[in-house]
């Protein structure tokens, strides 16, 4: 079996610092379950030198603790719904003839970065699912050795550089929603719809000179030779077929058997679907996580066939949301106790960030202060609408303090909120789940995209953001 302590003198460029980091964080890097648990204690600890008391922090992290329940579900979801839809014959048939695209280790690298990053503009739970099952089946082929690593992080670039940035977007969603903002964020910001953030050209050129890189780096990053490690080096079972249903042996379960009952629930989720793209905005409707949900369990159930084929891919799936289940409370803890836990001045941890920031920020320079305090904050935080809730009515007071086109600012939250995913390991359980990986086995690839990706990001929201001018919020 081939060890990270190989030889890899024979690697290049980008390649040799991508072995260079994923030999480090493979070491060094905690699981994802003991990053989280740390996060908390640091988190404790900010909010203690805040003047918090401890019992304030110790009621923010209990209070807090189940505030991300629904999402908790949603993501597990993402992963069964995923598995399922995947694991049916159609699907596996469609994402086999794309796996069969690459020609070279290097070009498949790129290729499901490429993929996974504009399913993700659409929209970021598909891109997780896509994108993981997409490597896997790139990962079985017999005549094409690539390293597993390399395409497990390539599959994540969808959530790691451009997700925010497109029509799921949290934060533009709920800018654009009048139902959803808060009355003093409203008061702040009026309704902001998508034509004013993530459809504007700055923001679109942004995202392509966004993907063009990452698209560069994950392909020229790319393990070769000897470096490569494959899934079956690191003991990872690529087998997705469907256990084949055991024989009908009893009246009663002949509804198990039959294709009725999918084809009728089938029918109701299409009802419930036109209804919605009839009475709804059509971006809306799309970029539902709900309804995405909805659509992907009733499409697994049809593609499966009978309630038993169907019932089996779950059971198969299920296990793979374990980690997702127990870790997500720790960052729900996490920003309760950032945004709950006054301090001194009556002020928390996250109103002292969000001042700071603000602070020192004019001009040209208020875009860069603005994209750095994203990016820290959503270390320790990684929530893009609920961080945006709790950022946005200082952020957005002082955007227009300082003349800053509000869509714009939005925006510059939105392109920097992807960076914290390429270190934090929130976002990637999903894919994890689904890869069969640990987050140290990614991170160091990750990583490699980070350290390019913040100069360039803090660049394009400084030179792009001089193009606007401001526009005085209409509120309703």
């Amino acid at each position: 079996m081939t060890t990270l302590t190989q030889d890899t003198t024979t690697e290049k460029g980008l390649a040799r610092v991508a072995q260079t980091l994923a030999r480090w964080t493979e070491k060094w890097f905690p699981d994802a379950y003991v990053f989280a648990l740390v996060g908390v204690f640091i988190v404790a600890l900010a909010a203690l030198a805040n003047g918090s008391s401890p019992q304030t922090i110790v009621d923010s992290f209990g209070n807090g603790f189940w505030d991300l329940t629904a999402f908790t579900l949603q993501m597990s979801m993402v992963v069964l719904t995923g598995y399922v839809v995947a694991t049916s014959p159609p699907v596996a048939r469609l994402i086999n003839r794309l796996a069969a695209v690459p020609q070279s280790a290097a070009t498949a690298v790129s290729f499901v970065a490429f993929l996974s990053m504009s399913v993700s503009f659409l929209n970021w739970g598909l891109s997780l699912v896509f994108g993981g099952l997409l490597a896997r089946a790139i990962a079985r082929r017999v005549d094409l050795r690539v390293d597993y690593r390399a395409l497990g992080a390539a599959a994540f670039m969808g959530l790691g550089a451009v997700w925010a940035l497109g029509m799921s977007s949290s934060a533009a969603q709920l800018q654009a929603t009048e139902a959803s903002l808060p009355p003093a964020l409203l008061k702040v910001t009026g309704i902001l719809d998508f034509g004013t953030t993530i459809f504007t050209w700055q923001s679109l050129t942004m995202c392509a000179i966004i993907i063009a890189l990452t698209v560069a780096i994950a392909h020229f990053s790319a393990p070769r030779g000897d470096a490569i490690k494959t899934a079956f080096e690191l003991g990872v079972d690529l087998d997705d077929s469907p256990v084949p249903a055991a024989l009908r042996s009893r009246p009663g379960e002949w509804l198990e058997y039959s294709r009725i009952l999918p084809i009728l629930a089938g029918l109701m989720t299409l009802g419930w679907l036109v209804s919605q793209f009839l009475t709804k905005p059509l971006l809306s409707v799309v970029s539902n996580l709900n309804g995405y949900l909805l659509i992907f369990l009733m499409l697994g159930l049809l593609l499966h066939g009978t309630p038993r084929n169907f019932l089996q891919a779950v059971t198969k799936a299920v296990p793979a949301t374990a980690g997702i289940l127990v870790q997500f409370p720790l960052y729900a803890a996490m920003a309760a106790i950032l945004t709950g836990a006054v301090g001194n001045g009556g002020l928390t941890v996250s109103q002292h960030l969000a001042e700071f920031f603000t602070s020192v920020g004019s001009g040209g320079g208020f875009a860069v202060v603005v994209a750095i305090y994203t990016v820290i904050l959503g270390i320790f935080v990684p929530s893009g609408g609920g961080k945006w809730l709790v950022e946005a009515p200082y952020v957005m007071q002082a955007a227009t303090d300082v003349q800053m086109n509000l869509g714009w600012t939005v925006q510059i939250y939105n392109v920097a909120e992807a960076l914290p995913n390429l270190i934090n390991p929130f976002f990637m359980l999903p894919l994890l789940a689904v890869l069969g990986l640990k987050a140290r086995d990614l991170v160091g690839f990750t990583f490699l995209q980070f350290i390019f990706h913040l100069p360039v990001v803090l660049l394009l929201v400084w030179v792009l953001g001089l193009t606007f001018n401001f526009v005085a919020p209409v509120i309703p």
